[in-house]
């Protein structure tokens, strides 16, 4: 099923952990619904700029995200985020063309991105009903995840 021209829902919904482990990862028709949105808005709009646009995680249905310690309160679970990256570009230049590029996003994390380390880490970008435009820099700090305000290479 495709979600948008460049994105599938099988993309979307592919986890090697679930594969593994066994866990079902089917959305339900409103999550599919918030995919679409999130690849028409977000996705397409990268993947026009920069070319092929990996999705390396979407959806994630709440066994899947509870798996994989994720939030409880992740917009994965709803279909309304993905980590993307793209071949051959910095993800801190993805993550800077998002926002100045006035896309639509609830939220946008430059994760784990170590400076001098172009593929290192991804861009965590989410669209739902929110449109806050809150960015953030995830990073460990003496073993913990923090966050930042902004993109903080």
């Amino acid at each position: 099923m495709k979600l948008s021209e460049h994105f599938s829902l099988s993309e979307f919904t592919k986890s090697q952990t679930a594969e593994r482990r066994g866990i079902i990862n089917h959305p339900e028709i409103g999550h599919i619904a918030n995919m679409k949105e999130l690849c028409e808005n977000i996705l397409e709009p990268v993947r026009e700029e920069f070319g092929v646009t990996v999705i390396n995680s979407g959806y994630r249905s709440k066994q899947l995200n509870e798996a994989i310690g994720g939030s409880s309160t992740s917009q994965h679970c709803k279909g309304e985020a993905a980590d993307i990256e793209v071949p051959g570009v910095s993800n801190l230049e993805i993550a800077q063309w998002i926002v100045d590029n006035d896309l639509p996003f609830d939220q946008l994390i430059l994760e784990f991105y170590t400076e001098g380390e172009p593929s290192s880490g991804w861009v965590h970008v989410s669209y739902g009903a929110r449109k806050r435009g809150q960015v953030l820099t995830a990073a460990k700090r003496s073993g913990r995840t923090v966050y930042l305000e902004g993109i903080n290479p």
